[in-house]
């Protein structure tokens, strides 16, 4: 049996905005998806799905899942009639919001890389990850996929050739991240912002400038291991997301509890409209008592870090 393992991330800095070439910031977190790829004697290529996952995720993205494997297969010259086994699992608990499908994207891709001995390297495997992502997205940014195969901190600019240039961490920062437990379309809502942009195109290009600003303030203050400054630009940023309405009330409601117990920032994190909201929550301490907050209000919660 062959492993191939991919990690969630967080979007700390401007989703949809990278869309439109803006630089975002994205970190992988210490949770992932693991692809194990077994022979078996008939049947093709199948794919069993153990992940853990908010009701009704999996069976949402499964068309989804479908046609992200088909395109796996193709881009690495693989016959779907191999008799092959593929079943997902890991510590990632599957919502909107975590780079889901491009934890199990890569993963699966080092796991037939390393199955059929291709010999891809990391490059190699971020193309193929992103060839899957399609299938979920569309068009994909191609940011969530470059944060499952590097992993760490990453400044990420979407262009004819994408940029992506490590941003250090000292070490590692505690986050907290809570689950609406809404299965977000992440195309929807990208579709969303494009209407209302070409429609209200002044408001949408102010509003953009400012996302692209903050964005370079915000590598400055992560380099400088400025939390307290990273938290109140997380907070700017998510007004600006709210501003190109892809957030929601569960969202919005669940950022407000962060900060009331003391969180030095919080946003809503990926494709928003439902899924995941971050915490910037450094020390062990302040994480857990922002964690419990939003769990006392019923909402399911992942502890996990940036810089990793």
């Amino acid at each position: 049996m062959i492993e191939g393992k991919g990690y969630g991330k967080c979007i700390l800095f401007n989703e949809h905005f990278v869309v439109y070439n803006i630089p975002s910031i994205v970190s992988a977190i210490g949770d992932y998806t693991l692809a194990t790829v077994e022979a078996t004697e008939s049947g093709g290529v199948r794919l069993i799905d153990d992940r853990p996952a908010t009701p009704g995720y999996k069976e949402g993205k499964l068309e989804h899942q479908k046609d992200s494997l088909r395109r796996i297969l193709e881009a690495m010259g693989i016959d779907s009639d191999e008799n092959l086994k593929i079943t997902l699992g890991g510590t990632l608990y599957c919502a909107s919001g975590v780079g889901a499908s491009a934890a199990s994207c890569t993963a699966i891709a080092r796991a037939l890389n390393r199955y059929f001995d291709m010999g891809m390297d990391d490059d190699q495997i971020n193309e193929i990850a992103y060839e899957g992502e399609k299938g979920y997205h569309g068009t994909p940014s191609g940011v969530d996929n470059a944060a499952s195969t590097y992993g760490g901190l990453i400044w990420f600019v979407r262009g004819e050739e994408n940029t992506f240039e490590p941003i250090s961490l000292k070490e590692p920062v505690e986050i907290v991240m809570g689950n609406t437990g809404k299965v977000a379309n992440t195309k929807a809502a990208v579709a969303g912002v494009r209407e209302r942009k070409e429609k209200y195109p002044e408001k949408y290009e102010e509003i953009f400038e400012k996302a692209r600003k903050l964005a370079h303030d915000a590598r400055e203050a992560l380099e400088a291991q400025d939390t307290k400054k990273v938290g109140e630009l997380m907070n700017r940023n998510h007004s600006l997301l709210q501003d190109i309405e892809v957030s929601d009330e569960d969202l919005d409601m669940l950022v407000e509890t962060a900060r009331s117990a003391g969180a030095v920032g919080a946003k809503m994190t990926g494709g928003g409209l439902g899924g995941y909201m971050v915490a910037l929550t450094p020390g062990k301490k302040l994480q857990e008592a922002v964690a419990k907050a939003m769990e006392d209000k019923g909402f399911r919660v992942l502890r996990t870090r940036i810089g990793v």
